[in-house]
């Protein structure tokens, strides 16, 4: 009985090591493996099995995106300025290999890189320059981070300055001049309302005493086009009346004519037209030179009236 005892027992302790060498890779992970001592593979996503004894896993790697958000590092800018900035670095491992033998602690190395990198951009930058150059800084960190940790199987996606915090004195003297600026800015804005309103005030008056003008000009147009069209139609009424007139001289006169007036008729009325120029406001009467024969007229209206 003891030798089945101690098959069985070989064999549980052969199930247990064949268990314990299977291996499942999840997503976005991968594992080193090494054999007696060096490199062997890189195992991906899915069921790995592992020689007892001969392999193991040197590191298991995490193929995601990364952040690390490293502490305040202190630089100097151009014009001698001390001021504390932290930064955070974006990256991802793109070769498992190069990522566990390329460099010893390679997030220290990153960060360490990070702090050289940034001290060498920051010292060829004034204060200001460096306030207001966030996307400059990031993009020239991104490019000597990536380019320095290709030989560490790390690819760096982004870079980004967290904070950057100047000295307490230089933050008051930030904020005094901020407030000054606003305090400009404010005053010119006033000034440029108050111009405008001043402007528009003046459009508006401007614009009134053009359309009193007009309206002053179009009512003038229109009482003297009223005065001439009554004074066209005075002097058509009145020579209208003076040719009804002529028309009635000149149907009387030929009316005479058709009736044949005798010398003493036309005698008569010229008398009649002399008495009423005398009735009128002339000044001057003129008698005609055969004013003998007017006695003759006289008698023969006498009898002409007596019939």
């Amino acid at each position: 009985m003891e030798p089945i005892y101690i098959l069985g027992g070989l064999a549980v302790i052969v199930f247990l090591i064949i268990i314990a060498n299977i291996k499942i890779v999840p997503q976005a992970h991968a594992y080193v493996i090494e054999r007696i001592g060096s490199y062997h593979s890189t195992w991906n996503t899915g069921l790995h099995f592992k020689i007892p004894f001969i392999e193991r896993v040197s590191n298991q790697v995490t193929l995601m995106e990364q952040v690390v958000d490293f502490p305040p590092q202190p630089v100097i800018t151009k014009d001698n300025v001390r001021m504390q900035i932290d930064t955070v670095v974006f990256f991802q491992i793109t070769d498992c290999k190069l990522y566990t033998y390329g460099v010893v602690n390679p997030i220290s190395a990153i960060e360490n890189l990070t702090a050289t990198t940034l001290r060498n951009i920051i010292g060829d930058l004034e204060l200001d320059h460096t306030l207001t150059s966030r996307d400059l800084i990031n993009t020239k960190m991104r490019a000597i981070l990536d380019e320095a940790t290709d030989a560490w199987g790390i690819k760096v996606n982004r870079v980004e300055l967290k904070n950057i915090m100047p000295p307490k004195e230089i933050q008051d003297a930030m904020e005094k001049q901020m407030k000054a600026e606003r305090e400009r800015r404010e005053l010119i804005l006033k000034a440029e309302g108050e111009k405008n309103s001043a402007i528009l005030v003046a459009e508006g008056q401007k614009q009134a005493l053009i359309l009193q003008a007009e309206a002053e000009k179009e009512s003038t147009i229109l009482k003297a086009e009223a005065v001439k069209e009554s004074k066209k139609r005075e002097a058509e009424g009145e020579a209208w009346a003076i040719e009804r007139v002529k028309e009635a001289e000149a149907d009387g006169i030929r009316k005479i004519n058709e009736a044949k007036a005798s010398e003493e008729y036309i005698r008569l009325r010229s008398l009649e037209t002399y008495e009423k120029v005398a009735n009128g406001n002339a000044t001057k009467i003129i008698i005609p030179s055969d004013l003998q024969n007017m006695s003759g007229v006289v008698a023969t209206g006498a009898e002409l009236l007596k019939k």
